[in-house]
């Protein structure tokens, strides 16, 4: 049995786990001519919300009290999914984001609005997994709701779960994309030749790509301390250093954000890598 601390709605109320911990529990009508320490059957309970962040609670508590319940369990559903499928933990913030985006987006959808993704080829080859997941995302939307989203909304959803993974904002995941699609930009033009986007090289740059950029917008620094390292990587690997000089000045001019010389040498690493293998 759990004991009702808050009544939500009629689908939603809040309840204590057995370690003292605010929990949000969803079901059917579970709410329904219910009040504060009312009991409710485990039974009747289908999804239980755990967040350790009580900001975030707060917030979804809110976000749940406006959203149908059809759509609350979809998007709940979508987020399972992609915490199956994915290795990364995602932040809990999700629930709030991604369940209000979807939400939006139906909306928008029944009113026939809907967004152009301006980052649609670049998520596609940045974020196939999430991208993927946001393929699936958008078939259980249209099983379940009746609603058939696009692409571009398949590649808001995968946006939103690369957020969640890296633990930063939308708008820092937007300019973390764009910085990235630059930096490819940077290197086939310095070395005048297309990377192959099909290796694992590839998808190893692009995974240091993502922490690089959500580094250099959180302002984070790495230190390494290892100068015989440095020197070695910088006299054995002379051109993917010069082109990592080339990166470094893009970002320092267009985001006003230095980067370390630590950073400059895995930026290297990882170019030998992959313009070995192109």
């Amino acid at each position: 049995m759990y004991e009702i601390t808050k009544v939500i709605n009629n689908n939603i109320v809040c309840s204590i786990d057995s370690n003292g911990k605010e929990i949000i529990l969803r079901g059917l009508g579970i709410g329904f001519q219910k009040k504060k320490r009312d009991c409710i059957d485990k039974e009747k309970v289908e999804k239980v919300y755990r967040i350790a962040d009580k900001e975030v609670s707060s917030k979804l508590q809110e976000l749940l009290e406006e959203i149908p319940l059809e759509y609350v369990s979809t998007c709940t559903d979508i987020i399972d999914y992609a915490k199956q499928s994915l290795t990364r933990r995602l932040n809990d913030n999700i629930y709030i984001t991604l369940t209000d985006h979807i939400s939006f987006a139906i909306e928008r959808k029944n009113q026939n609005l809907e967004y152009k993704n301006a980052l649609l080829s670049e998520i596609k080859s940045f974020y196939p997994k999430e991208y993927e997941i946001g393929l699936n995302a958008v078939e259980i939307i249209k099983e379940r709701l009746s609603v058939e989203l696009s692409c571009d909304e398949a590649a808001f959803i995968a946006l939103h779960i690369v957020n969640a993974e890296l633990d930063t904002d939308m708008c820092n995941m937007v300019s973390i994309t764009e910085m990235i699609q630059s930096i490819i930009e940077i290197v086939e033009c310095y070395y005048k030749k297309e990377l192959k986007k099909d290796t694992l090289h590839f998808d190893r740059f692009i995974t240091h790509l993502k922490y690089f950029g959500q580094r250099v917008f959180q302002n984070k620094i790495t230190k390494d301390d290892d100068m015989t390292f440095q020197k070695m990587v910088r006299e054995h690997f002379v051109k993917e250093y010069e082109c990592a000089e080339q990166i470094r000045n893009f970002v320092e001019e267009t985001y006003h954000k230095r980067i370390t010389e630590e950073e400059m040498i895995f930026l290297t690493v990882h170019l030998r890598r992959i313009i070995t293998e192109s």
